[in-house]
């Protein structure tokens, strides 16, 4: 039986023709291309790759950007391609992200016209592949601390330092890097696959984000032009920018991973007899808990799309972003677990999607900032007070 979709708020009604369009669409393609194979994928630990030009002609890397071959969506369309491709797997999602929201957005507001060129149309289409490097094994919520430095020499930099925790590091031709001049401010550079000095090495044995490249990177006395700087970088606010458009992507794609385990619930809870040949979602604990989820998912449905269009709106803030990615993902996640609860034994198996959303929120609750930083700015948002320390 095919998705149809969760919206109790007739939410659909404040969606415009194209909006419902790229949804339909979208939803389509993980119906077809994703669902099928993405548990093989998940079990193996690996990416489904020939999904990823495909997913380049529909248009859905940098889909909200204008130009260079980019689809040119507003921004609530945009959440919506994130929403059901994380509906299939948050490893699709955070392929689909980086290369938007931390590769190409980059590229597209601080590069130069020469590098826009270069590399945006390469990337929408797929051709390309592109990774962020901002985390560091010793800082992560603390990225001002990173200790990769760029020292500038003639007419190149070299680069030094290492990065971890880097989706698509070994896959990625370009890595948007973050790294300290001279002036100690922090700057961006593109750093090509192949570049002498420049290794990647994989992260293995994961439990969560299994069809997902995760990634180490190393810079050993790696020189690179100094036409490769992103020449509109000039502090660490540049590397946060993006981080709010991916998080932004992020709070929709928790939507359409809850979609998937709260789906998966009711059609146990209708299919599976217990007691006098009922189906179990004839006694109350059941209903309360599909209840509760639904009310849940609604509420995180109405945060994003208001959030979309505030950011149309060009009035989004980053607390407001944050306040969506803090609670959409622990949504999502307590969705994921109600889900398992409902369907007993058979939630841990890879036959149901369940416990794979499940593994995969246990680091989209960490990463892109984790809970406790997100609740920590909006704190200082309420109180003008930074509690970090």
């Amino acid at each position: 039986m095919a998705f149809k979709g969760v919206d109790f708020m007739l939410l659909d009604d404040l969606l415009n023709e194209e909006e419902l369009m790229v949804r339909d669409s979208v939803r389509e393609f993980v119906e077809d291309k994703v669902i099928p194979v993405i548990d093989d994928h998940y079990m193996a630990g690996t990416f489904p790759m020939d999904l990823v030009t495909e997913m380049g002609e529909l248009g859905f890397f940098g889909a909200n950007i204008d130009g260079y071959g980019c689809a040119g969506l507003n921004h609530v369309a945009y959440g919506l391609i994130m929403q059901e491709l994380e509906r299939g797997d948050s490893g699709l999602r955070s392929f689909v992200s980086v290369q938007g929201a931390l590769v190409m957005y980059p590229i597209h507001a601080f590069g130069s016209e020469e590098q826009k060129d270069t590399w945006l149309p390469r990337l929408q289409s797929g051709d390309a592949i592109g990774c962020f490097g901002l985390t560091e094994p010793d800082f992560g919520s603390n990225p001002g601390g990173m200790r990769t430095r760029a020292k500038k020499d003639g007419a190149s930099y070299v680069l030094n330092g290492s990065k971890a925790w880097i989706t698509n590091g070994t896959l990625a031709d370009v890595s948007v890097v973050w790294a300290k001049c001279d002036d100690e401010k922090v700057r961006g550079f593109l750093v090509e696959k192949g570049t002498p000095g420049f290794e990647t090495r994989d992260y293995h044995n994961k439990h969560s984000l299994r069809a997902s490249v995760t990634s180490e990177l190393f810079f050993d006395n790696c020189r690179i032009p100094e036409a490769n700087l992103l020449p509109k970088t000039e502090g660490l606010k540049n590397a946060l920018m993006c981080l709010t458009q991916a998080r932004f992507g992020i709070a929709w794609g928790a939507v359409g991973s809850a979609m998937a385990t709260y789906d998966a619930a009711v059609r146990w809870a209708l299919e599976r007899k217990q007691f006098d040949d009922k189906p179990i979602a004839s006694h109350q604990l059941v209903q309360r808990k599909l209840a509760l989820m639904l009310t849940e998912i609604t509420k995180a449905q109405l945060l994003v799309y208001r959030l979309g269009r505030l950011k149309e709106d060009g009035k989004l803030r980053f607390d407001q972003v944050s306040m969506a990615k803090m609670n959409n993902v622990e949504m999502a996640l307590e969705t994921a677990r109600k889900a398992r609860d409902i369907l007993g034994a058979n939630g841990i198996l890879a036959e149901y999607p369940v416990f794979r959303h499940m593994a995969n929120l246990e680091s989209v609750y960490t990463y892109e900032g984790t809970h406790d930083i997100h609740t920590l700015i909006i704190g200082q948002s309420i109180t003008g007070i930074p509690a970090y320390s």
